[in-house]
């Protein structure tokens, strides 16, 4: 199960907890960001009590997770700006949300999917890397990876699109060394064709 779905999942999991989770999970391990958004909000429990924070404590608190310094400052600001601007509330729109310091479409889209359950398409380095090799895309930038999906995937499979592609390639279609012999959609894989081809 990835850290989103396990915020979403978790009796504190709001859509607050989703969007400071998925900027603190940017390049970091989804254990640790599981971990670390646990002692987050058993001391934060609001954007009111997150923005009024200290930036050491939290600094402190996130300290094991990387780039914690600029995460700490742009969750505080954030959480400001959800505090002041939108009552407590986060926004449940893509255009607010990339308004956001920090937040681009991916945790934008993140936000849409785990938090308020709306149909998109959260483009992270595994959904890029997959949907490339089996050959549903062949773009070069996740934006432009998410627009071709979008068009080419049946909206009622949104929501399930990163989940998937996450766990498939936290475990079988890795980045450097994929498992294509225990893929089982391998005989669909643009990549393992030509990967075969190649040794041949």
């Amino acid at each position: 199960m990835t850290a989103l779905r396990r915020l979403h999942e978790a009796e504190s999991g709001g859509p607050f907890s989703i969007l400071i989770g998925t900027i603190l999970s940017a390049r970091t391990k989804d254990e640790r960001t599981t971990e670390v958004v646990g002692r987050l909000f058993a001391r934060y429990k609001t954007a009111e009590a997150l923005a009024g924070a200290r930036l050491e404590d939290v600094e402190e608190i996130i300290h094991s997770i990387g780039f914690y310094r600029v995460k700490a400052r742009r969750i505080i600001e954030v959480a400001s700006i959800i505090h002041s601007q939108f009552g407590g509330q986060v926004p449940d729109d893509i255009d607010t949300l990339v308004g956001l310091p920090g937040v681009g479409r991916k945790t934008a889209n993140c936000v849409l999917v785990y938090a308020f359950g709306k149909p998109a398409i959260p483009v992270d380095i595994h959904v890029h890397r997959i949907s490339n090799r089996l050959g549903i895309v062949d773009t070069r930038a996740p934006e432009e990876t998410e627009a071709a999906l979008m068009r080419k995937i049946p909206k009622k499979y949104w929501l399930e699109i990163n989940d998937t592609f996450v766990m498939y390639g936290q475990n079988i279609c890795k980045p450097i060394t994929p498992m294509c012999d225990v893929c089982r959609i391998r005989g669909s894989c643009r990549y393992y064709k030509t990967r075969r081809s190649a040794s041949s």
